[in-house]
């Protein structure tokens, strides 16, 4: 399957993450303690916690920060009160958007959410109101490589779809409680990913102009700069042509 630019989902979000690592690792470690909090402190038998801890060597996390997150949450600790809360709404342009947060205090978080939407001329909906536009999934990177040896060895895996980018990138799809397994296959078989997260695929994209662009891209980075939001997600679509304007 062939894909296009990555560029609004992937290149913006690294550059924002790699601006603020330190914002990152403590949004990691918060669900690395409610996930082992919630379901055990053993990655095989929790996907959650599996999925986290990716994330966590994904973004260079050593082992040592890592067992002592899980470990945190397995004993219990004052992050016992956190609750995972999903907000949709709509950014510019029409984009359909959806706000993980880990917060102990709803009424906080929905503020701070809502002033970035109202800030970049979006507003925020009300449950279910774009959640059937993405599908959870999980999303195992690979910034080049071989696309033929990839697919064979990802879908004898168990992998649901693997899509290729102009750029030579490739991402390989999963059902999001076997993208831990199927990762594990790819390494074994001599694949080595360079990422892979569960994340929330967009059915249809949005397309960006110039003009709205760069509406969303403030709105990605206001949402992202709040303490309680752990991920965004969007079905925005920024060409190469829009890209180079900005």
């Amino acid at each position: 399957m062939a894909g296009h630019s990555k560029w609004a989902n992937t290149k913006h979000r690294k550059a924002a993450q790699d601006a603020k690592r330190g914002k990152i690792f403590t949004k990691i470690i918060r669900e690395l303690v409610t996930a082992a909090r919630l379901g055990g402190g053993d990655a095989a038998s929790n996907p959650r916690l599996r999925a986290a801890i990716d994330k966590a060597l994904s973004n260079n996390m050593t082992r040592d920060t890592l067992n002592r997150a899980i470990a945190r949450g397995v004993g219990g600790d004052d992050d016992a009160n956190m609750e995972t809360i999903i907000y949709e709404g709509y950014g510019p342009g029409g984009t359909a958007v959806m706000v993980e947060c880990l917060s102990d205090n709803r009424n906080r978080t929905v503020a701070e959410v809502r002033h970035a939407f109202t800030k970049t001329g979006g507003n925020l909906g009300t449950d279910g109101s774009v959640a059937y536009l993405f599908s959870k999934k999980g999303v195992i990177s690979f910034e080049a490589g071989d696309e033929d040896v990839i697919m064979e060895a990802a879908l004898e895996a168990g992998a649901e779809d693997v899509v290729t980018y102009d750029d030579g990138a490739i991402d390989v799809y999963t059902a999001w409680e076997e993208m831990g397994a199927v990762r594990d296959a790819l390494e074994a078989a001599g694949l080595k990913a360079d990422a892979a997260e569960v994340s929330m695929i967009p059915s249809t994209k949005a397309d960006m102009d110039a003009e709205t662009a760069p509406k969303l891209l403030r709105l990605i980075d206001m949402l992202e700069d709040c303490d309680d939001v752990q991920e965004v997600y969007h079905n925005g679509e920024i060409s190469d042509e829009v890209a180079a304007t900005l």
